[in-house]
């Protein structure tokens, strides 16, 4: 049974435990020595670790060990630049005999994938529109086996099993809420805008049936998934014989959601849904690196750093007495 726990790792502490390999690779270091660079995670979290001074032979042993295996480690917990971090004293694969649980290693979105795949499904089948209708059926039924377990990023939010289907339903259930406020608001299109602008993340990102991401396909290197997507919508909608003017604004939907040109988005959002879609990505994917970050985090304290937050530190409140 797993005891250790990466969010409950505490400093100067020798741990031996088993961990999932989340990424690996041998490093030369600036002494001109050989080291292990690897990140280990479980349902909790991931930390940074290192092996120092690692000789040829043990080095072509641990290229053996690949992303998405589980391995056991004896390993002293240190702490660099305020974040948590493991010297790895001795680590091997896990094998058959050691008798552990998967799900203490996946760290997954807290709802079923089939219960997130069909709430997202049943509101693509309400919309009254024809067209985005039928374009959003055919993303999700084309793509619904990789949707139940895909992340919607390779590191940061929503790098978790399930977590595009997560990332998906929430911005879905923001955004019907936020129409019946702005009751202008062409709801179908604000809910087809959140089905499909992160759809070709399923190519630009790549994954293991566990959620974990190594990193990103050429393609998605190369142009990355907002030109991916705007090329994939333009091939579909002339499929479905779309209207001109509607299939436009869905491909500037997508182009436009990051917002800004150095977050990939040449044009800023030019009309009201397409303004809408911006604030509901950012706000759940702020929304999901706070509360994950404030989850580790003891009352009446502060996190650690969140780069993806402008390297804030969020502070918890004390609880209720």
């Amino acid at each position: 049974m797993k005891q250790f726990f990466v969010e409950d790792l505490i400093k100067d502490n020798e741990i031996t435990d088993f961990f999932m390999v989340k990424s690996i690779g041998i490093k030369l270091g600036s002494n001109k020595k050989q080291y292990l660079d690897v990140t280990l995670g479980d349902k909790t979290g991931e930390v940074s670790c290192k092996k120092w001074d690692v000789d040829d032979t043990e080095a072509a042993n641990l290229c053996k060990i690949k992303e998405g295996d589980i391995v056991k480690v004896r390993a002293q917990v240190t702490e660099w630049q305020g974040m948590t971090q493991m010297r790895v004293l001795r680590i091997r694969a896990a094998n058959d005999g050691d008798g552990l649980e998967i799900a203490d290693y996946i760290k997954a979105a807290p709802e079923k994938s089939d219960d997130m795949f069909n709430y997202i499904h049943g509101v693509a089948e309400a919309m009254e529109d024809k067209d985005l209708r039928a374009l959003c059926l055919k993303e999700l039924d084309d793509n619904r086996d990789r949707l139940m377990y895909y992340p919607a990023a390779s590191k940061n939010h929503h790098a978790e099993y399930g977590g595009l289907l997560y990332h998906m339903k929430r911005m879905l259930m923001t955004g019907i809420a936020v129409c019946g406020v702005y009751t202008d608001l062409n709801k179908d299109m604000v809910a087809a805008g959140v089905i499909v602008h992160d759809m070709e993340k399923l190519n630009e990102i790549e994954s293991n049936e566990y959620g974990i991401s190594p990193g990103y396909s050429m393609e998605g290197q190369l142009l990355g998934h907002i030109v991916m997507g705007v090329k994939s919508l333009d091939r579909i909608t002339a499929e479905l014989g779309f209207p001109r003017e509607k299939a436009l604004m869905m491909e500037h939907m997508v182009l436009s959601h990051h917002y800004e040109p150095e977050y990939g988005s040449p044009k800023k959002p030019l009309f009201p849904e397409a303004e809408v879609l911006h604030y509901l990505d950012i706000l759940d994917a702020r929304m999901f690196d706070m509360f994950d970050a404030l989850a580790a985090t003891e009352p009446g304290g502060f996190s650690d750093r969140i780069w993806t937050l402008d390297n804030r530190r969020l502070y918890k409140p004390e609880e209720d007495k």
